[in-house]
């Protein structure tokens, strides 16, 4: 690449007034929509604890084998992510990150909605927990393209030296969207009785998702494609041989697909152990009722949405990998302390120990967005980024819950859960280890390296090489 080449692609035409301004509403409109299918997620996860295990299946008298039912429904959303996340990743790369994130939240919310109006085992029998899969998986096919469009609007978006600040926004939009559904189950399972909430209250939940996803859809219909996707997807229409999607990025940039997915296990598994599987451990073991653990977690969602973005200035400062290794490392002991401190049943106890567990996944799951949009190029990034976190997601988060619930149940002891999320986090810190540091670079750059290595290969086939 020439001198000039090299100039020209390190340019940062983000860095002006002008797109700072708009960055703002692009943030805005990646946060709604994320708001929206992080609250509905959480909703599901929350009630297959609460009353999925009771309402939709057989009562077996224990009642850790609801729950476990319930989480292997919640795990079908988690399957579902990659295929969403492909065929999203797809069309984006060809037609844009804005119209698919259009489709993909009021995919997620029509489904929540239907899942209020499901009956009950009682009722309908084994058609209860299959139109709940089947809805479900739309649920987890929506969210598995929701994710990597919406970062993917804001890093595109964002000058090169905040990038990490900025595209953590949308992941501070995560525990906002955890925070609003706990204050709707708690506000509900306080003002009902436990038999109103099971029989009707916990469907109102799912009902009002419809309000907030008119409200995500109204902001993403005023935002636009960052001009870096735009002369990528002219180039595209000019250079067919320059290829997109799941093939082209796995055949080109297999490192940094494993490489995405070694950071994304021990993040997603640590996080769910800590939201979902501690109101099984809490209610289950120690009988803490749920109004209280909602409200602990209330707080503890509050903190951690403040968190997010306070990291992810770190990470354009002192760098991605120091951040995220610090998290992989502390992650790795968390659940050895907080354990015991759950049962000492002090809430205030209990609290630091869900705080302290969502704090350190912050250190982990800030710059994500920033570390796994500079390791693709533009025509296949949306590809690249939704595919490395989307299919962690089965082996990591959609079974976290479960392992968790199973080896309690096997052992009566929370120790060889811990040892899981440690283990967990010794894989991911080795992906830490292995990993480039991107702080800072150019995403014009990245594209620019890979029309050199497209023009090489070319060349190659042209002289018979």
């Amino acid at each position: 690449m020439s001198t000039e080449d090299r100039v020209a692609a390190s340019a940062d035409p983000n860095d002006s007034p002008e797109n700072r301004g708009g960055l703002k509403k692009v943030v805005a409109a990646s946060m709604a929509g994320t708001v929206v299918e992080w609250y509905e997620f959480f909703l599901f996860a929350t009630a297959s604890t609460l009353v999925f295990g009771q309402l939709f299946f057989v009562d077996t008298g224990n009642p850790l084998d609801g729950i476990l039912k319930a989480f292997l429904i919640y795990a079908v959303g988690f399957i579902a992510r990659p295929l969403g996340g492909i065929v999203f990743g797809h069309f984006g790369d060809k037609y844009g990150r804005k119209h698919l994130l259009q489709v993909s939240i009021l995919m997620v919310g029509i489904a929540t909605f239907l899942m209020g109006c499901l009956p009950g085992f009682d009722q309908v029998g084994y058609w209860a927990p299959a139109m709940l899969v089947v809805l479900r998986f739309v649920q987890g096919f929506a969210v598995g393209g929701e994710w990597g469009g919406a970062v993917l609007l804001v890093a595109e978006h964002s000058p090169n030296k905040e990038r990490g600040f900025w595209a953590s926004w949308p992941q501070a939009a995560v525990p906002l969207g955890n925070l609003l559904a706990t204050i709707v189950l708690l506000v509900l399972s306080s003002v009902l009785s436990e038999e109103a909430f099971l029989s009707w209250g916990w469907r109102v939940g799912f009902w009002l998702s419809i309000i907030i996803v008119a409200i995500g859809y109204y902001i993403r219909t005023h935002v636009t494609d960052a001009a870096i996707f735009k002369e990528a997807q002219e180039e595209f229409v000019e250079e067919k041989k320059a290829g997109y999607g799941v093939g082209e990025v796995f055949r080109r940039y297999p490192r940094g697909v494993f490489g995405a997915m070694g950071l994304r296990f021990a993040e997603n598994i640590l996080y769910y152990v800590v939201v979902t599987f501690s109101i099984t451990y809490l209610s289950t073991q120690r009988e803490v009722d749920t109004s209280r653990i909602l409200l602990l977690l209330l707080i503890a969602h509050v903190i951690h949405a403040i968190t997010v973005p306070l990291v992810g200035r770190f990470t354009d400062r002192v760098g991605r990998r120091p951040m995220y290794a610090t998290g992989a490392v502390l992650g790795a002991v968390w659940g050895f302390i907080a354990f015991p401190m759950f049962n000492t049943d002090n809430s205030f106890i209990i609290l630091t120990a869900v705080t302290l567990g969502l704090m350190i996944h912050a250190l982990m799951y800030a710059g994500q967005p920033a570390i796994m949009a500079e390791m693709f190029p533009t025509r296949m990034r949306y590809s690249g980024v939704s595919l490395g976190y989307q299919v962690t997601s089965i082996v990591a988060g959609s079974l976290a819950p479960i392992i968790a619930t199973a080896l309690l149940r096997q052992f009566g002891t929370w120790v060889p859960i811990s040892v899981y999320i440690a283990i967990a986090c010794a894989i991911t810190l080795v992906a830490v280890v292995t990993l480039r540091e991107t702080k800072g670079i150019s995403l014009q750059d990245v594209d620019a390296e890979d029309r050199r290595r497209l023009a090489e290969e070319r060349s190659a086939r042209g002289t018979g090489a």
